[in-house]
């Protein structure tokens, strides 16, 4: 099964802690596909600007745990 993953963070710091940490969380037959990144800048209210660090995880489940998640539906 072909499933994603988006995160999205203020600090780049913190958006690789949360992509590392996923990608430690799934099976380890699980096959990234692909880590697309992203950083978007915008003016703040008062003038600073704020930046918006995100990340968008394609990956593909083993098998075993694709039957697994079928049966708690």
């Amino acid at each position: 099964m072909l499933a994603v993953k988006i995160f999205d963070e203020e600090h780049e710091e913190d958006l690789e802690s949360a992509v590392n940490d996923f990608l430690q969380s799934i099976p380890s037959k699980t096959e990234v596909i692909d880590i697309q990144f992203r950083v978007a800048v915008a003016e703040g209210a008062s003038g600073e600007q704020v930046f918006c660090f995100s990340a968008m995880v394609v990956y593909r489940l083993p098998e075993a745990a694709t039957r697994v998640e079928r049966n708690r539906r």
